[in-house]
């Protein structure tokens, strides 16, 4: 069989569940879309094609503004990105006038790390390969730049410190998110509050999909959005955390949702799924700025607050309410289509984050009762380990090395352990005494 007749069938499989395929000016444009000429054009209209992202009985053309009804439109995402970049200053702003300046008066301080020497070799090595090279590395290292192996480690150990943020800049990073979330969950119940898909989320698809945009969707729809691009934007400077990739992929997953829920007019269930996901998030925030001021009783019944909500909302209410909504009642009205099984996989991908970060807050939250937890879990393992070190001078790393088991335990254990190497070795010492008196 030729590659030809294999491409034909694939797609007669294809056009046997979706409709024939668009023809070149005949695709109904989408809420706000311009279609092209040329091969733009083409791949635009088989993007935009209806029946790929509506039901079968419906086109573009229901999208469009009539009757005194108003749709959302995929043009109104553009201000997205100047949105963005005016959380990101007005994040500025706060961060430096606002979250600073409460930091200090909670105790909050800056660390101060010892400054690595200029090193034209370790600095290229530090930047090109690796952050912490290997004994291997290390001995090669010593030759290139002329400094011994312990040396060569110090200078590791500093530079790691300066570029590792500290407890302030985690402070004010958590104080910014604390503030967006607590202000988009009072908004989001004021825009929900009196709608009647808030209490049954079988009215979400009530005469859909002439269901006209709210002025407070617009604003809660749009806000939220900027809110993770500026969060997509900030990505490089912000704190990274054990789950870095996982919090990359919420972001995407989220935004991937949002645009596709505005464009085809599934608006009233993204924003149920948006104040589900807002509400777990204050606590959180609330709990870190909390621990970071070292009020830890406080933390611990604000963290356990926030792993009861966490599991009400995101693997009770969101699977089996807002999944259910989106999964089982869209089938009363309309058959499966391309773009049903689309927005219900971003929202099982969603459901498998949430598992995950579940695992680990379950796992904090049986440290809490026994007492046992010392640092978050999605936190570096290394670099809590490190934390301490590359603020020390060389004298007081090497006097913590060499204290053995001594220097992992309290000053009152340490002291009385060191009592006890004393009087054995004070007894040692009489016993060899009175053996060479008892020879004599």
């Amino acid at each position: 069989m030729s590659p030809l007749v294999s491409v034909d069938i694939v797609n007669l499989r294809v056009f046997a569940l979706v409709g024939s395929p668009p023809q070149a000016g005949t695709c109904p444009r989408p809420p706000g879309g311009n279609v092209g000429s040329g091969m733009l054009g083409v791949l635009y209209e088989w993007f935009w094609w209806d029946r790929i992202w509506l039901p079968g009985n419906l086109t573009w053309s229901h999208l469009e503004d009539k009757e005194g009804r108003v749709y959302a439109k995929a043009s109104h995402l553009c201000v997205v990105i100047p949105y963005a970049f005016a959380f990101l200053f007005v994040r500025y702003i706060f961060e430096r006038w606002v979250a600073t300046p409460l930091a200090v008066r909670a105790g909050v301080k800056s660390r101060v790390n010892l400054k690595a020497d200029d090193n034209a070799v370790l600095k290229l090595y530090y930047k090109t390969r690796s952050r912490k090279p290997t004994q291997a590395d290390l001995d090669g290292l010593s030759k290139k730049s002329g400094l011994s192996v312990r040396q060569v480690e110090r200078w590791f150990r500093r530079r790691r410190g300066q570029d590792r943020p500290g407890v302030l800049k985690k402070f004010t990073e958590a104080s910014w998110r604390f503030v967006f979330y607590l202000a988009s969950s009072i908004g989001g119940l004021l825009a929900l509050y009196d709608k009647e898909w808030f209490y049954d989320t079988r009215a979400v698809w009530t005469a859909f999909p002439k269901q006209s945009l709210l002025d407070s969707q617009y604003w809660y729809y749009i806000l939220e959005m900027s809110f993770y691009v500026s969060l997509l934007f900030s990505v490089c400077s912000d704190v990274k955390r054990k789950d870095f990739r996982e919090q990359m992929v919420h972001h995407a997953v989220t935004l991937v949702l949002l645009s596709f829920s505005w464009c085809v007019n599934f608006i009233r269930v993204g924003t149920l799924v948006l104040l589900v996901h807002d509400a777990a998030d204050v606590l959180l925030e609330s709990a870190k700025l909390l621990n970071y001021a070292k009020m830890e009783k406080s933390c611990k019944l604000l963290f356990v607050l926030f792993a009861l909500v966490f599991i009400v909302t995101r693997l009770i209410i969101f699977p089996f309410w807002l999944i259910h909504c989106t999964w089982v009642y869209p089938l009363h009205h309309y058959p499966a289509y391309f773009g049903y099984y689309f927005f219900n996989a971003m929202l099982l991908l969603l459901l498998g984050l949430h598992l995950f970060w579940a695992l680990l807050i379950l796992a904090m939250v049986r440290k809490f009762i026994f007492g046992t937890l010392t640092r978050d879990e999605r936190s570096d393992h290394e670099e809590d380990e490190e934390e301490d070190d590359s603020s020390l001078s060389d004298d007081e790393v090497a006097a913590k090395n060499n204290n053995g088991c001594l220097g992992c335990l309290t000053p009152h254990k340490n002291v009385c352990a060191q009592r006890r190497c004393t009087d054995a070795s004070s007894g040692g010492d009489a016993t060899q005494r009175e053996d060479s008196s008892k020879a004599v």
